[in-house]
């Protein structure tokens, strides 16, 4: 019989790294029963299936993108509030300049702040960051504008630091469509030949804000998996530019790659504090994982760590100016945040609502950040 690779349940040794989580990946929805069929005594499922706050406390946790431009201290005060092992840092693409010029601010800041935060390039980085209390920041850009039209600034962007890019944003650019794009012609040529540098290079490929055929072709012509870091499902919010189907999320799925459940809540649904709240957050989570399989699916931000209400969003600061910024087909709310989702440390609201939903202690790690670490590992140049 052939297996599809989302069949198979990837095991990471993390106990050899987190001994608080050795006998986790025992647990089943089965719980006591399951235990028994492993010879194990039932007595000792206490130890096993821990408080949940603890297995988040313990676990490796990893947010798909992280909005990074204004880092301030109210940041660094988040950071230490959040439970996080690590994000993916969202930049300035809007020249090569300016996307070399926040690199170096990154780049110093981690220099400045050793006892902080660890320069993420590998796995590795984030299973060190976890030993050590740290913050592992794996810098990246939510375009290709500022590589031009020279594959040598690709380069030259990975050697600074460099290890993950979104191929476009809402619009066309060199590369192909983006998702509110009147039209939907996929990657250009000079896309495909991107693509394949940054294969080489071991840079990942980001499709969240792609058109549907630009997505399409990212999973196609990308020789290892493309990552979705930050976006929801088609089948539960239709119509919005932003979702991706089910058979894109096979497709991903299919060739190793993960998809961050965005937490932007005017992206999971329409009518945010009536009908779309935290539990519409976990539907999103739960139907990618009944579509790519447990191995497959993350949790993503897409706003700065303190949350939005935190960095003073309001009405006429955040809301109006998206309002002339994004299509209408965008479908802009305000407020546009999940109460549960503002605080830094969101993801253990998350952690909650999947344990009350049956979800195994193994199968939560894997979401809160294994399979983002799986994916780093088979994905990222060593």
């Amino acid at each position: 019989m052939k297996f599809k690779r989302r069949d198979f349940v990837k095991i990471l040794p993390l106990g050899a790294v987190l001994p608080g989580t050795v006998l986790s990946s025992f647990v089943t929805k089965n719980g006591p029963n399951n235990l028994k069929n492993q010879g194990l005594k039932t007595e000792n499922s206490s130890l096993i299936q821990a408080n949940i706050d603890k297995v988040y406390d313990e676990a490796i946790v990893i947010d798909g993108i992280v909005i990074t431009r204004n880092w301030d201290e109210d940041s660094d005060k988040a950071l230490a509030k959040s439970g996080y092992t690590g994000f993916n840092a969202s930049l300035d693409s809007g020249s090569l300049q300016r996307a070399l010029k926040s690199l170096t601010e990154w780049q110093m800041r981690i220099k400045k702040n050793p006892d902080r935060f660890i320069h993420a390039t590998s796995a590795a980085d984030f299973i060190e960051a976890k030993k050590e209390d740290k913050a592992a920041v794996m810098m990246g850009f939510q375009n290709t504008t500022m590589i031009e039209k020279s594959l040598d600034n690709l380069d030259i962007l990975y050697q600074a630091g460099t290890r993950w890019i979104q191929l476009t944003y809402n619009e066309r650019n060199l590369v192909g469509d983006g998702c509110t794009e009147r039209t939907n012609a996929g990657l250009s040529d000079y896309g495909i030949e991107l693509v394949e540098r940054m294969n080489e290079l071991g840079i990942i490929i980001d499709l969240s804000h792609c058109g549907q055929q630009t997505t399409n072709d990212g999973i196609k012509f990308s020789k290892t998996g493309a990552s979705i870091n930050h976006s929801m499902c088609e089948a539960l919010h239709k119509t919005h530019p932003r979702a991706k189907t089910d058979a894109q999320i096979r497709a991903m799925a299919d060739k190793g790659g993960v998809i961050g459940i965005i937490s932007l809540g005017y992206m999971i649904g329409p009518n945010l504090g009536t009908e779309t709240t935290l539990d519409t957050y976990v539907d999103h989570i739960e139907h990618a994982v009944k579509v790519g399989g447990i191995d497959h699916v993350g949790l993503a931000a897409d706003f700065a760590i303190q949350g939005l209400e935190a960095t003073g969003a309001t009405r006429e600061n955040w809301y109006e100016p998206r309002l002339t910024r994004f299509k209408p087909s965008y479908k802009v709310q305000w407020p546009p945040w999940i109460p549960e989702l503002e605080p830094p440390d969101r993801y253990r609201n998350v952690a909650r609502m999947l344990d009350k939903r049956g979800f195994s202690t193994g199968e939560i790690e894997k979401i809160l950040g294994q399979n983002w670490l799986r994916y780093f590992r088979e994905t990222l140049k060593p």
